[in-house]
């Protein structure tokens, strides 16, 4: 791993500047996590997605971003992160190029993986370019750190917006178009505002630990999301878990025994590394199947078009800003990152039980507003503490990796929350197209196993995680 030294050329404007195309990657990666919610209705008829397999335009970006992660964050240290960064928003480019184009579900599919591997190229590096470029001065890199970590949570929803407003005015296609030239934007302000950064440590790359940690999570959300329509009991069913979970074993013997890893296992015992992360995991998990499922009943039961209903979470976008920049640092100054974290992964919580409430004959003023308020407020106080832990928990030698396995940990949660989700919602009767009723009680069950899982974390939270004035 290289060490992360704030260069002289990252100095004034130009550093900003920097922090400014970073927060944009950072929005746009998350971004892309979210702004097929609108657009999925038009997507499954167009192309013959079943209900059940809907949820792979998601899970096949979030599988390839969060299991190439540790390898993103590797090729940084050993390429140069300016260098990776402008790498990923090719391939991000060209993935957003291949989904625009497909016709059918296959080269979606498979458009939406090539955007999920750039996607592991851009956050890693960009991580690490931020810490390049703050990193010597404590109190621009908190300021920094708060702007990044808004982008992220601030794009999901966000994405939801842009993809409502772009899918009513032009077309599902456009919602993976609009990556193109904004990459081509980036490419051109890399080398103004990044530092180009020394390499260092073994040129090696653990290609076949990314392969096998990538198949891994592959072979678990498959065989969770499979699972309502071949059956919980079928063999094809627990052969794919075992499967799953057999690579995800081989991984960490390889991990374990390898020379030079993608994941150096002992970082894990860094004070305070695997509770954040872990808290992380569970955050994604709860908060993706929220946006995801809210969304649907937005459409198929409220019956809005896809402009109103991305408009419909915006205050979720404003309100997840404000929490991120203002109030989560204050929190975070009189209470300390576990009471700060906890406070909020309770609220979030009790706005999914909200939810959970939904009727068929509800309304967005009732129903919707009040619940998405009170979650985007948790996720904003949850997020940023954590996030600000697993970095800070490592050795400036190994921030890279830290903040690969930190992404990697959300974006794990993420693909196996909204597959178990999916799962339960089909279960309930979210499977029953032009069933108001049955969908209703479909999304209802998956918020509240959302709940559930964001009620688990704020109980691990209290019990692991340890910080100053915690």
């Amino acid at each position: 791993m290289s060490v992360l030294t704030p260069p002289q050329t990252g100095r004034g404007n130009r550093r900003w500047l920097g922090l400014a195309v970073i927060a944009a990657a950072q929005f746009v990666v998350i971004m892309d996590t979210s702004i097929i919610g609108v657009a999925l209705p038009g997507m499954q008829r167009d192309l013959g997605f079943t209900p059940e397999n809907l949820s792979w335009v998601f899970n096949a970006y979030v599988v390839a971003f969060g299991g190439l992660l540790l390898l993103g964050g590797k090729v940084s240290d050993v390429l140069g992160a300016r260098t990776v960064f402008a790498a990923g928003w090719v391939v991000l480019a060209a993935g957003s190029l291949v989904a625009a184009a497909a016709g059918n579900v296959e080269v979606e599919l498979a458009g939406r993986a090539i955007q999920g591997a750039g996607a592991a190229l851009i956050a890693p590096s960009a991580l690490t370019l931020l810490m390049m470029l703050f990193g010597g001065n404590p109190r621009e890199l908190t300021r920094a750190l708060a702007l990044y970590g808004a982008a992220a949570p601030a794009g999901g929803t966000a994405g939801v917006f842009l993809g409502g407003v772009i899918t009513e005015y032009l077309s599902w296609p456009w919602v993976f178009a609009i990556n193109i030239p904004i990459a081509l934007l980036v490419l051109a302000l890399v080398p103004l505002s990044m530092p180009a950064g020394a390499t260092g440590g073994s040129r090696r790359v653990d290609v076949l630990g990314a392969a096998t940690v990538t198949a891994g999570l592959a072979a678990l959300v498959y065989a969770v999301v499979q699972a309502p329509e071949v059956g919980w009991g079928a063999a094809r069913t627990w052969w794919v878990l075992g499967a799953g979970a057999a690579l995800l074993a081989v991984f960490v013997v390889q991990q374990a025994r390898g020379g030079d890893p993608l994941l150096r296992l002992g970082i894990l015992r860094a004070p305070g590394l695997a509770a954040a992360n872990l808290t992380q995991l569970l955050l994604g998990a709860a908060w993706i199947p929220m946006w995801f499922f809210l969304n649907l009943y937005l459409q198929q039961v409220l019956g809005f078009t896809a402009f109103p209903s991305g408009a419909a979470l915006l205050p979720m976008t404003l309100l997840i800003m404000l929490g991120m920049v203002v109030l989560a640092p204050k929190a975070l100054a009189a209470l300390g990152v576990r009471t700060t974290t906890v406070t909020g992964l309770v609220l979030l919580a009790a706005g999914m039980a909200w939810l959970a409430m939904i009727d068929a004959d509800g309304s967005y003023a009732v129903d919707v507003l009040p619940a998405s308020l009170a979650a985007a407020l948790g996720m904003s106080l949850a997020f940023i503490p954590t996030l600000g832990t697993a970095i800070s928990a490592a050795p400036p030698e190994e921030g890279g990796l830290a903040s690969g396995i930190v992404n990697t940990s959300y974006q794990v949660g993420s693909a196996l929350g909204l597959a178990v989700m999916t799962a339960v919602a089909a279960g309930a009767g979210a499977d029953q197209l032009g069933d108001a009723v049955a969908l209703t009680e479909g999304y209802s069950a998956a918020f509240v196993g959302a709940a559930i899982v964001a009620a688990v974390a704020a109980l691990a939270t209290a019990a692991l995680l340890r910080g100053p004035k915690s």
